[in-house]
């Protein structure tokens, strides 16, 4: 059934090569939470870092919710007035995994949530969200998720007329004529048929 997409761009057998990474990662994330948790209850006590950690994590929880219906609600505006709902989506799982590593018990994780929260940040968060989105699927999924593609083009250099042979050694002469300058650039949208 599936067995087809093995080999194709983003298909399984890619995902699952990825997979493999999952748990050397979670490791050395675990490992360095604990050595920042040390450094900073060496600086400021362990009983203060304790309560900054359940500190973060409560409000990441409380955060969470209040996303998760932004995401929520920005998704059915979009919906309701006939837009492509793909920015309200990429902007409303930034926020969700935000509060969601702020929620986590660790200081790494809560500072990378509480970035994830910052205005500019999470739009830059969200435009990488938005490419990779893109990139991984057909450009009629991308132009419903996200409205039509705006691009410019610019035309390529000029292309001499085709000649003709002129004597029979067969030398070409040049086109007779003005040569075309490249045009200002257009803007449009990218259709796949």
């Amino acid at each position: 059934m599936l067995e087809g997409r093995e080999d194709t761009p983003g298909g399984w057998g890619e995902m699952r090569r990825g997979l493999r990474f999952v748990p050397p990662a979670l490791l050395l994330l675990t490992l360095l939470e604990l050595a920042v948790f040390v450094l900073v209850g060496r600086a400021v006590g362990f009983g203060a870092a304790l309560l900054l950690v359940f500190a973060a994590s409560l409000l990441g929880l409380v955060l969470l919710r209040r996303e998760g219906m932004r995401a929520w609600r920005g998704f059915r505006a979009a919906a309701q007035a006939g837009q492509p709902p793909g920015a309200q989506v990429t902007d409303g799982l930034v926020g969700l995994a935000g509060a969601l590593l702020l929620a986590l018990p660790g200081l790494v994780s809560g500072v990378v949530g509480l970035l994830l929260l910052v205005p500019p940040l999470r739009r830059l968060a969200g435009g990488g969200v938005r490419r990779a989105t893109e990139r991984r699927v057909s450009s009629m999924v991308a132009g419903d998720l996200f409205g039509p593609r705006r691009v410019r083009v610019y035309p390529g250099a000029p292309q001499p007329a085709p000649t003709t042979p002129t004597t029979p050694t067969n030398t070409v002469q040049p086109p007779a004529g003005p040569q075309q300058q490249p045009g200002p650039a257009i803007e449009g949208e990218i259709v796949d048929r």
